[in-house]
This record gives C-alpha cells, sequence and structure tokens, in this order.
C-alpha cells in the first residue's frame, strides 16, 4: 500500500497500543555497521561460503543490484556476531531511476521498491530491538541516512540544461521531472529550491555561499534559509522523517552534508526530532552528521557542549550528537589521515595532536567521545583515494585498525566488507561491492563468519563491550622506548603506536606494531596506578601476562612488550 501523499496527511500520535524502544547504552559503547542496502544481501536463502582467508567483493556496477531490507533482517546474526550493536543503512526512501545509494530521493514517504516495503523496515526494526544473543536480550539499533540539504534531481533548468553556479545568481524552475513527484506534494514549491546551479568553483563545496546555495552534482538543493519558506521547507522535512520515527520506531538518523545546510536549519531539524522521540518515549534518540572536511575550525563548531555559531544577534546551536570523524579519517594539510599513520606512510605525530586539539571541546578527555563517530574508510571515493582501508593492507592491519577505532575515543564504525577483507579502489562503484551474486540466485554470499578478520575483530568488540575503560575513559597516548632509559613519542614508520584510557583507578594499554616487523619496546603506563612488579594480562592478542619494570631513570614505570609485525594487544 502506497504511503501518504502529503505531510497534511501524516498522523504523528503514537500508534495505539505501541511501546517504543528505548535502549539504555550511551551512544559512544556501540559498534556501528554501516552498510549500502542495495550491495549487502539480497534475502534469498544463500546460506555463506566458509575459510579463514578474506574475499573480493563482487563488482556490482552503477545501478540497482538488488539488495534488499530483508536480507539485513535475514543476516542480524551475522552483523551481531561481529559484535557490532547498531546498524546504520544507506538511505532507503525511493529514488530516481538507477540511484542505488539512496541520495536522489524524490519521495519521503515510502520505501524504495527496490528495497522492500515499509513493513519490510518494520520487521527489521523490531527484530532488531528484540534480537537475542546466547539467550539473552541483546537489542540492536538502527540508523536511517536522511537527506535534508537536498532533493534528487526532480525538476529542471530552463532547456534542462546544466547550470553552473556564478555569483550566487538565481535560475527558474522550468519543469518537474514527474507529474506526481516530489512526495510530500509540499515539495513541489519552487520558492523551497535555491536554484542556483551546481557547485562548480575550486573551493565551491568549502566556500559560502556557494557550498549552502550551490546544487550536488544534480542533486536540488533546498532553501532552508532563515525565512518564511525556509521555515516551511524544514517543517516539512521535519514532519516527513517523524513519520519513521513514529511507524518503525528507528534509533537514529545519519544527517546527510550538514556542511552544505544552513546553521538554523540544522538546529530546528535536529531539535524537533529530537523532542517528538522524547514525546515517544525514545530518549536516546542518535543525530550525527556527515560533515565532510577535515577542517578544524569548522568541525569544532559542530562538536562538544559549546557547538554553537553567531548568526547576527543570536546564538545558534546544531543541534546533532556528534559527528563522522572526517578530520582524523582524512587528515589535512598539518594532519595525516589516519589510514596512512596506522599502516606505517605516515608520522603518529598528526593523531598525537588530534588529542590534543579535541581536548578544548569536552569536559574531560573521556568526554570528547560522546560528539565523534570514528571510521577508516566508507562508500565514497572523494577523500579516499587508494581505495577501502583493505586495499594493499594484509589481514593484520585490517584487524589492528578496527581494533584501533574500537579502543580509542569515539563511536566506532565499519563499513561493511571491512571484515572480509575487501580491498576496492578507485570509484565509488568499485568501493561499493556486493556480498552476494546476483547473477547466480543459489550461490553462497560472502557474509563468512569463519574469516579470521571477522573472528579477531568480534574478540575485540568483545573486549571492548567487557571492559569499562574503553568505552568511558580518558585516553593518553604513551611514550616508549628500546632500551628503558629514554623516553619519547613514537616517530617515523617503525614504532609500537601505544595509548591508555584510564577510568577512576583504572589502566587499560592498547598497542600496536606499525611495523611488519617483530618490535620489542618499553611502553609507559601510569605510575600512580601501579607499582614495580604489577602484572598487566592480556585481554586480547597474546597470552598471559607482562610484569610492571622498575622505576626508570626519570621515575617512569613502564612494561616491555615483544610485538610481532603489526601485532595488535590490550592489556590491563
Amino acid at each position: 500500500m502506497a504511503g501518504p501523499q502529503s505531510v497534511a496527511a501524516v498522523d504523528l500520535s503514537p500508534l495505539p497500543g505501541k511501546t517504543y524502544v528505548n535502549i539504555e547504552r550511551e551512544w559512544r559503547e556501540e559498534f556501528i555497521y554501516f552498510l549500502m542496502v542495495d550491495r549487502f544481501h539480497d534475502g534469498l536463502p544463500r546460506g555463506a561460503i566458509s575459510q579463514a582467508g578474506r574475499s573480493l567483493g563482487i563488482s556490482a556496477g552503477a545501478g540497482f543490484y538488488g539488495g534488499k531490507i530483508k536480507g539485513i533482517t535475514k543476516n542480524l546474526d551475522y552483523i551481531a556476531g561481529l559484535g557490532c550493536t547498531a546498524i546504520w543503512l544507506s538511505p532507503v526512501f525511493e529514488n530516481n531511476a538507477g540511484a542505488y545509494h539512496g541520495y536522489n530521493i524524490n519521495n519521503y514517504l515510502d520505501i524504495d521498491p527496490n528495497f522492500g516495503t515499509k513493513q519490510d523496515l518494520i520487521d527489521l526494526v523490531d527484530a532488531a530491538h528484540a534480537y537475542k544473543k546466547n539467550g539473552q536480550p541483546a537489542p540492536l539499533r538502527i540508523i536511517l541516512d536522511v537527506v535534508i540539504n537536498h532533493s534528487g534531481n526532480n525538476w529542471q533548468y530552463p532547456l534542462d540544461a546544466n547550470y553552473k553556479y556564478f555569483q550566487d545568481q538565481q535560475f527558474p524552475l522550468d519543469a518537474w521531472r514527474r507529474g506526481d513527484r516530489p512526495i510530500p506534494t509540499e515539495l513541489r514549491n519552487d520558492a523551497y529550491y535555491h536554484r542556483r546551479g551546481d557547485i562548480s568553483s575550486p573551493n565551491g563545496y568549502d566556500t559560502y555561499p556557494e557550498n549552502q546555495h550551490g546544487d550536488l552534482s544534480g542533486l536540488k538543493d533546498y532553501a532552508n534559509d532563515d525565512d518564511i519558506p525556509g521555515s516551511e521547507l524544514i517543517n516539512v522535512l521535519i514532519k516527513a522523517h517523524c513519520y519513521w520515527i513514529r511507524e518503525a520506531d528507528v534509533d537514529g538518523f545519519r544527517v546527510d552534508a550538514v556542511k552544505h545546510m544552513g546553521e538554523l536549519a540544522c538546529s530546528r531539524f535536529s531539535s524537533n526530532v529530537r523532542e517528538y522521540a522524547y514525546a515517544l518515549g525514545k530518549r536516546g534518540f542518535f543525530l550525527f552528521g556527515e560533515l565532510a572536511t577535515p577542517d578544524d575550525e569548522v568541525i569544532d563548531r559542530y562538536i562538544g557542549q559549546n557547538t554553537s555559531v553567531t548568526a547576527g544577534q543570536d546564538t545558534v546551536f546544531f543541534g546533532i550528537d556528534s559527528i563522522l570523524d572526517f578530520r582524523l579519517a582524512e587528515g589535512n594539510s598539518q594532519n595525516s589521515a589516519l589510514r596512512d599513520v596506522l599502516k606505517g606512510w605516515a608520522d603518529p605525530g598528526s593523531v598525537f595532536r588530534r588529542l590534543q586539539d579535541q581536548e578544548k571541546r569536552a569536559l574531560n578527555r573521556g568526554e570528547i567521545g560522546r560528539y565523534l563517530v570514528t571510521f577508516l574508510d566508507n562508500h565514497d571515493s572523494f577523500w579516499q583515494p587508494n581505495g577501502r582501508f583493505g586495499a594493499g593492507a594484509p589481514d593484520d592491519q585490517i584487524i589492528a585498525g578496527v581494533g584501533y577505532l574500537l579502543c580509542m575515543l569515539g563511536t566506532a564504525c565499519v563499513y561493511y566488507g571491512t571484515e572480509q577483507g575487501f580491498q576496492g579502489a578507485g570509484s565509488d562503484e568499485n568501493m561499493r561491492e556486493a556480498i552476494f551474486d546476483h547473477t547466480k540466485p543459489q550461490a553462497p554470499s560472502l557474509l563468512n563468519t569463519d574469516c579470521r578478520i571477522y573472528q579477531e575483530i568480534a574478540k575485540i568488540a568483545a573486549v571492548q563491550r567487557a571492559t569499562p575503560p574503553l568505552r568511558f575513559g580518558r585516553m593518553y597516548f604513551r611514550q616508549i622506548s628500546v632500551d628503558g632509559l629514554a623516553f619519547g613519542p613514537a616517530f617515523g614508520s617503525d614504532y609500537t603506536l601505544a595509548f591508555s584510557r584510564l577510568l577512576y583507578g583504572r589502566e587499560v594499554l592498547v598497542a600496536y606494531n606499525v611495523s611488519a616487523s617483530a618490535r620489542q619496546d618499553r611502553v609507559t603506563i601510569d605510575s600512580s596506578l601501579h607499582r614495580p612488579g604489577d602484572k598487566l594480562t592480556y585481554l586480547y592478542g597474546g597470552a598471559g601476562s607482562v610484569t610492571v619494570q622498575p622505576v626508570a631513570p626519570d621515575g617512569t614505570l613502564f612494561v616491555e612488550l615483544d610485538l610481532t609485525g603489526h601485532q595488535f594487544v590490550i592489556l590491563a
């Protein structure tokens, strides 16, 4: 049955007899699995391959491939078995032809029939919330990817020409591409679109007003300004998205392209959605934004307890809870990308500086984890020229990379296929491989729980869940020494990258040998929490324990770690 056609027809009163799910875990405790719905699973009874080695994903091209929402519901065991506790779906609302990725929306009030139905989404959320592990409740959260900065390519400029941004000049909306789209019908109003043509200047994606007024590669930018049409527009989008909280009981939104939205629009959308979720009894509804920039000045406007910007006489708070940490993942002119540090291609100084830069944004060195969703790779090629993290990386490097995310500050997010060693590189499509072969309905999928990478990530995730300092603790990078006499920060490309998480008298030490060769390093630990002769026991990556060594000349306590190439360990 088709969904409503207008927000005027949307009822936001709670569903009769429905108790909306409120999960007590903090979001920084979660381990998010980000998947492309079209590429994950088609829902057929395929079974899965079984092998210790990694797999190459299946090339899926640039159109709809066949993944279904039902395919996710039938494979919750696989996602939960990896240790993930939340699932972020690529956009599921109805899209224009060929837009398998979901970011070219023409109907916000129904599910794209390529993916399934509204009931399929409801069934997925219900199954995730009711999920049990070893007979015990282990609810999974479901996050929808929402696109409120722009609509799909639902109308044309005169002569259907490819208009380009020029000096903030506004152009006419010539015609709607379909007489029955977009939905809700309230969006069929040319005053709701900036109509400036595609962003095209060399720095247009990061320069106002082009970055907030221009279209994104044909996707039509909403005029979400602080005026009457902008207010009407954002109210339409708020109601359209609250509809999905009411109907499906979803637990959060990943908000696309927030740096391209007006500050007030971001604030109003986030605040109203959060209020609506509270009204239904959902106290932990999570809103995190795609802020695709490595610029600290921009990022600092959005994260921390003082996330605000001054607009004239007013202070505007953005309203989102967290952002995807592009500054860490991508790096900038002063700091290397996290992937390059973990692969030994770059000096670790950038990750040290990143932690120092964050201190001013939180109450203490642990609370900054509330405001960041950390990741190594994702579905977009524009920021990762060498492709997925797994491209050119041995298994141990992939395990350590995801382990680093799980143990550091922030909410860890893994991109689907990373746990199988996918290594796509080049275009977007090359990094959006399928986990099933739609040309072979009987062939097993690549959801291989026997893959060594998958199994080791699951072990680390289990340690993270069982070890409070890895979820809530303050974070400190540790100095190292080869001889136990001269300690200093790691540098170069051959070192042990080590840090501690401290939570009220307990220290957990995490260490990773970045080098492919074996290393023997002394690593500092907190002298107020340990004494010579104490033991630190391996929680992951080793057997037995190590002994806290006698005081170094400068009063430092340390442990000696013998690590093979790319070995990743956790001790407490």
